[in-house]
C-alpha cells in the first residue's frame, strides 16, 4: 500500500483545483496544439509536433501524479492537534542557539510548504527534529551545513 498523504483542508483543494486547471483547460490546449501540428505534413521531421508530443507526455504524467496524490491524501483536522509536543500543524518559535535569532514556523505537509510564510514542510530537517519534542527542550537538528542546536520557546494551532 502507498504512503498516505496528510494534507489540509485548503491544501486538498489546492491540489484538486490545479488537477481540474490541467484537464479542462491545459490538455484540451496541447491536443489543438498537436492537430495543427499534424495538418503541416510530414510527422517525421515535424518538430512542432515532436515538442506538442513531449508536453502532452509531460502533461499526462503530471495529471497522474496528481491523481495519485489526492487518492492517498488524507485530511487533517486542526481542532484536534494536541500543543503538548510538536506535530504536524503546529505553530513552534524556536530559537538558534548559536546566533540567538528567534523563528516561527507552521509545520505543514510537503505540497503546502513555503518557507516565505513561514510554513516548514513537515519532511525537513529541522521540522524532524522538532517532532514530538516540548517547549524548553533544546534540540540538536542536523542540517547540509552541520548540526544547530535549537531551543523550543512555544507550540500553538
Amino acid at each position: 500500500m502507498s504512503e498516505v498523504l496528510y494534507v489540509t483542508e485548503v491544501g486538498l483543494q489546492k491540489l484538486k483545483e490545479e488537477l481540474d486547471q490541467l484537464r479542462t483547460v491545459e490538455r484540451p490546449a496541447i491536443s489543438k496544439l498537436i492537430a495543427e501540428a499534424r495538418d503541416k505534413g510530414d510527422l517525421s521531421e515535424n518538430a512542432e509536433y515532436a515538442a506538442a508530443k513531449e508536453a502532452q507526455g509531460m502533461l499526462e504524467m503530471k495529471i497522474s501524479k496528481l491523481d495519485d496524490i489526492i487518492a492517498r491524501s488524507r485530511i487533517i483536522d486542526g481542532s484536534k492537534i494536541d500543543t503538548t509536543t510538536v506535530r504536524i500543524l503546529n505553530k513552534v518559535k524556536i530559537r538558534n542557539k548559536v546566533n540567538n535569532t528567534i523563528m516561527e514556523y507552521q509545520l505543514v505537509p510537503e505540497s503546502e510548504a513555503n518557507l516565505k510564510i513561514g510554513k516548514l514542510a513537515i519532511s525537513s530537517p529541522i521540522a524532524q527534529g522538532l517532532i514530538g519534542k516540548k517547549v524548553g527542550q533544546i534540540v540538536q537538528v542536523k542540517v547540509p551545513s552541520g548540526i544547530i542546536p535549537f531551543e523550543i520557546i512555544a507550540i500553538s494551532v
